[in-house]
């Protein structure tokens, strides 16, 4: 009998390159002196009922006028995974992140838009905002629209 050949497996790296995490990393804005909207999209959103213990999805969209600082995508990233194992409503964590975000980057603007996915035949939209106080917006804010990216087209 053959003897198998031995697996040429890469070792686990003793702390993996990415992990969940609470803090959110930020940078200067590059235009300060300008409104301009910033939309940022979570299509992969997962945290748990803290009722049922079942898990819950969402696509977040995040439109964003920066003041002084922007949110750091990958911190972002890695900031939204920290909530997959976290029991959660919809009403609350989608309000927690709006408060993350504002206490991190202090923005003249940030709307949170959550569409949750199907749960018991309900499908649910969170939206929670934040104006800076003495921010006096154009008359008309008109954020872009854009597609949803699903991947694959």
């Amino acid at each position: 009998m053959a003897k198998p050949k031995p697996l040429n497996q890469r070792a686990a790296p003793v702390t993996p390159p990415t992990a969940p995490s609470k803090e959110l990393q930020v940078f200067p804005n590059p235009a300060p002196k300008r409104d301009y909207a910033i939309q940022m999209q979570v299509p992969e959103f997962t945290c748990h009922c803290p009722l049922t213990g079942q898990p819950d999805f969402a696509h977040f969209t995040i439109d964003m006028i920066a003041d002084k600082l922007c949110v750091e995508l990958k911190s972002l990233k890695m900031y939204m995974w920290s909530f997959r194992n976290e029991g959660a409503f919809h009403e609350k964590v989608t309000n927690d992140i709006l408060d993350d975000i504002v206490k991190a980057t202090g923005p003249r603007f940030v709307r949170i838009t959550a569409k949750w996915y199907v749960r018991g035949g309900i499908y649910t939209n969170v939206v929670a905002e934040h104006r800076k106080k003495g921010w006096k917006p154009q008359p008309v804010i008109d954020l872009p629209q854009h597609a949803t990216e699903r991947g694959l087209l």
